[in-house]
């Protein structure tokens, strides 16, 4: 496609724009005790109308790349325009006003597996699969964490065995999102045992509806169910759908992991949403005068600024090209920690209110929000794992001493 000037971009994305979708109403101020009191860490949905979500959101998805709004910086071969990450915000900044199907059953499929599958895919693979899901006809997810694994990702002991020009994988998966309306995922299986953990490792595409997949729901403390566990028993893979070299595959989890912590990371910095709600919240049990509460929701709102200073400099280093480092984790740190000092102050200020429902408007539903925050310290690495990469590459320190990497995979005490 011919090069056009941000300014004609615009232009054109504003037409396509208005004649697709309505513009938002104006946001009305917030009233403390008007419209819904909802507010959760993760949004629990029954599957069927979360099914019809999910559709209305690729049917957005494909009139937007039918009319060359879809992949804007992505490779022309592939659907894209070729244009930078300017023409690519400027559209994001209009589509914002505009009142279309909330797209997050992409974030994973698009923020995390679609760049693995450019960088380390094969050419049929990227043919198969990167207009696909570009244009929203298929979704993916991700198929990293193992019960057996808890958070070290390089212990996990799903198998990929060669047949041919076919592997079989035969394991199991665990806290997969998404996984349930997700036409292919991106696993990570162990090649070769005889290897160290970090080795002998390799990535596929899988087919999620493929014989020998099996989908369950996982129930979560909140009484919701937003993950999965997914059981693989001798699901066959051509070998076209691996991705990059065999035994490589840690390389290849690197990139998808680097995206995902740039992903939950790159927000406000971890409950800045709240911000309004919780004020007025204060307000109406008479406690912003009180000088205990009006600290420590002052150190609320300062840590969550700094976190999003940090947020944005590790976001401009991916638009200039750059691949995400520590400061991701930092970011992803920041924003669990924030979320738990948010739910810490929300106790502190209903006290018996959030665990007892008795009806009265904005209190037990912040139970949904504080239930939900633990799932939010494993989800794209656990705290502990992201201290481990900052103490390490951030701060100079030495590796624990306790993780083998040398040994064959196979003679690890288990």
């Amino acid at each position: 496609m011919s090069q056009v000037t941000l300014e004609q971009f615009q232009s054109e994305a504003l037409a396509f724009l208005e004649a697709s979708a309505p513009r938002k109403e104006e946001e009305k101020k917030f009233v403390w005790g008007e419209g819904s009191d909802k507010v959760a860490m993760f949004e629990d949905k029954e599957r069927t109308k979360e099914q019809a979500d999910v559709d209305r959101a690729c049917a957005w998805r494909r009139r937007k790349f039918d009319a060359g709004f879809g992949y804007i910086s992505g490779p022309e071969a592939f659907g894209g325009r070729g244009l930078s990450g300017a023409y690519q915000r400027a559209f994001d900044s209009l589509e914002s006003k505009f009142d279309i199907p909330n797209q997050s059953c992409f974030t994973i499929g698009l923020g995390m597996v679609a760049p693995t599958i450019l960088a380390h895919g094969s050419d049929s693979a990227r043919d198969l699969y990167m207009r696909r899901l570009y244009r929203g006809d298929i979704v993916a997810c991700q198929l990293f964490s193992e019960p057996g694994a808890g958070s070290d990702l390089a212990g996990l002991s799903t198998k990929a065995e060669r047949d041919g020009d076919e592997w079989v994988i035969t394991g199991q998966k665990v806290w997969t999102s998404g996984a349930h309306y997700s036409q292919i995922g991106e696993i990570i299986a162990r090649t070769d045992p005889s290897q160290p953990k970090h080795k002998g490792l390799t990535g596929f595409i899988v087919d999620m509806n493929a014989p020998g997949v099996e989908i369950r729901p996982l129930r979560q403390m909140t009484g919701g169910a937003s993950f999965n566990e997914v059981f693989f028993t001798e699901v066959r893979v051509s070998d076209d759908h691996r991705l990059g070299d065999v035994n490589n595959g840690w390389n290849v989890a690197l990139t998808t992991l680097m995206n995902e912590r740039a992903a939950i990371g790159g927000g406000g910095g971890g409950g800045g949403g709240f911000f309004t709600r919780v004020i007025e919240m204060v307000k109406h049990y008479g406690l912003d005068s009180d000088p205990v509460v009006r600290d420590e929701l002052a150190k609320i709102i300062i840590h969550n600024k700094v976190a999003s200073y940090n947020n944005q400099r590790a976001l401009d280093k991916i638009k200039s090209g750059q691949m995400p480092g520590p400061e991701m984790s930092m970011a992803k740190l920041a924003g669990t920690n924030n979320m738990i000092r948010l739910g810490n102050f929300v106790s502190m200020v209903l006290g018996p209110k959030l665990v007892a429902d008795s009806g009265e408007w904005g209190t037990y539903a912040w139970s949904q929000l504080i239930l939900g925050t633990p799932g939010g310290r494993i989800a794209g690495g656990s705290d502990e794992v992201m201290r481990n990469i900052v103490g390490e590459r951030v701060l100079g320190l030495p590796k624990d001493a306790g993780i083998d990497s040398k040994s064959p995979f196979n003679e690890l005490k288990k």
